[in-house]
């Protein structure tokens, strides 16, 4: 009440300044001559009162009147209310928002204002003479404001706000801040002074009524996540400093408690119990056991481990990272007949440190018992080895033992055990296995020399009364063969060599080596000497070099070709291991001709082509210029025995024998025989009449045409035979077409340089004398002789 009686009469005593001009005009104008009081000779100074002046007008917001809201009166010290002047009013607003009675200067309102959208108005006025238009006073600014109401609710930031903290937190921990604001005038009275107060929310929360900080109001034991973890808190805001008839506004503040590490994992049971067979393979799970733990993340990670119990170091626990469960797995293979039970302790804790503020005596770890018993299985015979590894030698005789297998049956059966061998590893079948006591023997002869190794699987089954088969094993038998010397030895590789006519006795002609397919324990032992039974002893020898070498040397120091070209020299080859085992290999030896540096130059055919250290290439071109020699050698031979005959024209300047020239440019593809140049070579030749094959032949059309003989060649003229040559031509239907040409030169009746033929020359005709190239070396020497021999034979 008290303040509602204040704002009354602050608003009646504002309304009385407004409407009372509080301005002064002063003018001073210079008199005349100075009063008697001393002021003689001087101006008279005289002081008016200034009448036109404002500084500001006010005006209260959102008026909700229905007339227009008066807001005070502009007066003027001119006015003398004879109606001749006039008001004028411009700025913000003027003639819309705000307008003044231009005949006394009252000013009002139009328009209901909100001094949230403008809290002032800046305006100007002046005072006119209506008939003459001049001012009567100068334009002065001043300004209407607007006194604020509360007419605005505080408004937060935002509608919803989300926070978080740590549960067990202590009383006081600041949460999180709200913020409101009010767009009444701050300045101005209490409209827009906040308080912030919790409506919702209690007791767990409390708000700070000036700031709007947030902080809890419960202690550590009450303010547990895992009993309550949402919380939603309202908080108001309340202007007029949250006195009654403020307004108000709301927000909502939803807050999630954050966890620690306040529980410790407890199992779900304190026995937990599994039966696996004792056939499970080793990492195979065998059951899963479960703890709970009442956090959250990371705070709820735990691992699991065994510490004690028989079976310690039979089996494992692992934490499964999604469910955090633990898994049990078997780390050794199991047997029931040994152990049929084991019993485990196992413990389980968290990853994390445990915060143990909460926790008082409470353990941090928690143990379960876990018991796990083992099921029998009926399981295949049991070998006493992974793998067996046996050896023989390999002329052991059939029926010998190698060795044995044994296997028993695991189970407290005792089933008696039955063995085969798998004959898919013994596609030979070289071995048997006794069934009942596993002995393992040789059924066919052994080669080591084949194979060295023989890689068997023997296979054990389980019978039981009803003789059926009911469990099967294998095991892995490799079986070794002892080397025997029973191969002998022999050359590495064919050997052929060659020695000259002429050479040294002792020389070495060849080096040979040997090989055997024994392989004996200190490594091979060659020696070698020369065959008794060699029919060449006298020709030739043979050195051992003690390295599993030996060389084969001359014993003579000339050889015939022609007496003997080949010999075959035995070599008598012989080991060093128990049995001794000897061989004897054949060295092929050819007599060849050679220089004086011991090349071979002459070999025989046989010789040539498998000479040792020659290419194949190079044989092949040998043979080829052979047969190119024989061939120039047998056409010569023949030009020479052929029978002499007379040449086609005796004259030696006849141009025949020296130019030929012929210029026919025939009469196209099909034109063959469109000039037949025999002629010229002899004139003796008569042509029979031939038709053309460019076109068909017709006998009655056209006789065949009968030609002059020729003239002899004792008085034949060249150019009367070109002449008779050209007219028969002319006068020949089967003539080529007229688009060829048929030339015939003639280039004089003789030559000073007489004839350059070799048809002529007296060297081609006489016989020849061989006997010279028996002079030209020994490759020459065999023509001499083929040659020499046929004169001799002719003149016989």
């Amino acid at each position: 009440m008290r303040t509602c009686l204040l704002t009354i009469i602050w608003a009646c005593l504002s309304l009385y300044v407004n409407s009372t001009s509080i301005s002064r005009k002063t003018v001073l104008e210079m008199g005349g001559e100075e009063d008697s009081d001393g002021a003689k000779g001087g101006k008279i100074l005289k002081r008016f009162k200034r009448g036109w002046m404002w500084n500001q007008f006010f005006l209260q917001e959102e008026y909700t009147g229905s007339d227009k809201q008066y807001i005070g009166k502009l007066q003027s010290d001119m006015d003398k209310g004879d109606g001749t002047l006039k008001y004028i009013l411009t700025g913000d607003g003027a003639g819309d928002i705000f307008t003044i009675d231009e005949n006394n200067g009252d000013l009002h309102a139009n328009k209901r204002l909100d001094r949230e959208e403008k809290a002032f108005y800046t305006l100007r006025a002046t005072v006119v003479n209506k008939n003459t238009g001049l001012k009567l006073e100068p334009e002065t600014e001043f300004i209407v404001k607007l006194h604020d109401i509360n007419d605005n609710e505080p408004k937060f930031a935002k509608e919803l706000y989300t926070a978080s903290a740590p549960e067990r937190s202590n009383i006081g921990t600041s949460v999180t801040q709200v913020t409101a604001t009010d767009a009444d005038d701050s300045m101005y009275g209490n409209s827009a002074k906040l308080r912030y107060s919790i409506s919702q929310g209690h007791p767990y929360f409390s708000v700070d009524p000036n700031t709007g900080i947030i902080r809890t109001a419960l202690g550590p034991g009450e303010m547990d996540r895992e009993k309550r973890e949402h919380y939603q808190v309202v908080i108001e805001a309340k202007d007029m400093a949250g006195q009654r008839g403020g307004l108000t506004g709301t927000t909502t503040v939803n807050i999630t408690l954050t966890d620690v590490n306040d529980n410790p994992p407890r199992f779900s049971q304190s026995i937990y119990q599994f039966s696996v067979p004792e056939s499970i393979k080793t990492g195979i799970p065998v059951g899963r056991i479960n703890a709970v733990d009442k956090d959250l993340g990371k705070n709820a990670e735990m691992y699991y481990s065994v510490v004690s119990g028989d079976g310690l170091d039979m089996f494992d626990v692992i934490t499964d990272k999604d469910s955090q469960e633990g898994i049990i797995t078997v780390l050794k293979s199991l047997d029931y007949e040994k152990t049929r039970s084991y019993t485990l302790e196992i413990q389980v804790q968290n990853t994390q440190t445990l915060d143990t503020r909460f926790l008082g005596y409470l353990p941090t770890k928690d143990m379960a018992t876990v018991r796990i018993g083992i099921e029998d299985v009926d399981e295949p015979p049991l070998f006493e080895k992974a793998s067996y590894v046996m050896e023989v030698k390999e002329d052991a005789a059939v029926g010998t033992a190698v060795g044995s297998v044994r296997a028993m049956d695991p189970d407290g059966y005792n089933s008696p055990v039955r063995y085969s061998i798998d004959r898919r590893t013994d596609l030979d079948r070289l071995f048997n296995v006794h069934s009942g006591n596993g002995s393992i023997f040789i059924i066919r002869p052994l080669d080591r020399e084949e194979a060295a190794w023989h890689n068997i699987s023997v296979i054990a089954t389980e019978f039981r009364h009803t003789d059926k088969p009911l469990q099967t094993s294998w095991v892995p038998v490799y079986v070794r063969l002892l080397d025997v010397n029973d191969n002998a030895p022999k050359f590495a590789s064919f050997y052929e060599t060659f020695v000259c006519e002429k050479t040294k006795a002792g020389q070495k002609i060849q080096t040979v080596s040997a090989v055997d397919a024994d392989d004996p324990v200190g490594g091979h032992k060659f020696f070698f000497s020369l065959a008794m039974e060699g029919a060449y002893r006298g020709n030739f020898t043979v050195k051992d070099n003690g390295d599993n070498t030996a060389g084969v040397l001359t014993r003579r120091s000339s050889y015939s070709q022609l007496h003997k070209s080949i010999y075959l020299v035995p070599v008598l080859i012989t080991d060093g291991d128990f049995p001794m085992q000897s061989s004897t290999g054949t060295l092929t030896v050819r007599v060849c001709i050679c220089d004086r540096e011991g090349n071979m130059e002459l070999c025989n055919a046989e010789a040539q082509t498998s000479s040792a250290g020659l290419s194949t290439g190079a044989l092949v071109a040998i043979l080829l210029c052979v047969i190119i020699l024989l061939m120039i050698i047998v056409l010569f031979a023949a030009l020479k025995r052929q029978k002499k005959k007379e040449p086609l024209i005796i004259s030696k300047e006849d141009v025949r024998d020296n130019v030929v020239s012929y210029n026919d440019e025939g009469g196209g593809e099909e034109d063959t025989q469109a000039f037949d140049i025999g002629a010229l070579r002899n004139p003796e030749a008569i042509e029979e009449s031939k038709q053309r094959r460019d076109i068909i032949p017709s006998g009655t059309l056209y006789p065949p045409i009968r030609r002059t003989a020729i003239p002899s060649r004792d008085n034949a003229d060249v150019r009367d035979f070109i002449n008779q040559r050209v007219q028969d031509n002319d006068s020949n239907p089967t003539a080529p077409p007229y688009d060829s040409l048929a030339t015939y030169a003639y280039e004089g009746t003789g030559s000073v340089a007489e004839s350059l033929s070799s048809l002529g020359s007296a060297s081609s005709e006489g016989d020849q004398d061989y006997n010279y190239l028996s002079d030209w070396g020994p490759r020459f020497r065999k023509l001499a002789d083929m040659y020499g021999a046929e004169d001799s034979d002719l003149e016989s």
